[in-house]
């Protein structure tokens, strides 16, 4: 990170002008991943008061720090500390709003059908929806459609989960039910 001071610079120590490097060095860290950045630091005095301005262009944006304090080390490390804290939250903005819209634009809108037919790469993002979800329990008791497996494979493609049915060709039920896969079971009784 390039330094520029402007204004009466007192004398720093050498333990001082260290923490100000290791402070600048923290701060450089966060905001260079595209070329060297530019800190201009404007020192002040007004009535005793030592005033420090921080200025750095990061995205287009300009992050400003503006402390004051008795001594000139303390206002630089203030400054420095805000404009710290202005990038942490810019990138976190940033980094989520980017997530957001490369998440939405890789999750392609599917109808029911075709989401059935969907590869297992698909499969873990259903894991992770679904983990924090409670299981639900569905009663099957009462008269159920006669049909073939298949026809319920048809009915259950109209946007359910599971289809319960009597099968004609056996008479006993049968349930049909869709895993996170996507691949339908069928199980008898």
């Amino acid at each position: 990170m390039n330094i520029t001071f402007t204004g009466k610079q007192d004398k720093l120590t050498a333990s001082q002008e260290r923490k100000l490097a290791t402070q600048f060095s923290k701060l450089s860290k966060l905001l260079e991943k595209r070329g060297e950045k530019v800190a201009q630091v404007a020192l002040q005095t007004v009535r005793h008061q030592q005033h420090a301005e921080v200025r750095i262009n990061f995205h287009d944006q300009a992050l400003v720090g503006v402390a004051d304090a008795t001594d000139q080390y303390t206002a630089i490390m203030d400054a420095v500390s805000k404009v710290e804290k202005q990038a942490l939250k810019m990138l976190s903005k940033y980094r989520d709003t980017k997530r957001d819209t490369v998440r939405k634009a890789a999750e392609p809108v599917l109808s029911k059908p075709a989401a059935a037919k969907a590869t297992t790469k698909t499969a873990p993002k259903a894991k992770k929806e679904k983990a924090g979800k409670p299981a639900r329990v569905v009663s099957a008791s009462g008269a159920r459609k006669p049909m073939t497996a298949e026809e319920a494979m048809l009915t259950m493609d109209k946007g359910s989960d599971y289809v319960i049915f009597t099968d004609t060709e056996t008479g006993r039920t049968g349930v049909l039910v869709r895993r996170r896969d996507g691949q339908v079971d069928l199980i008898e009784s």
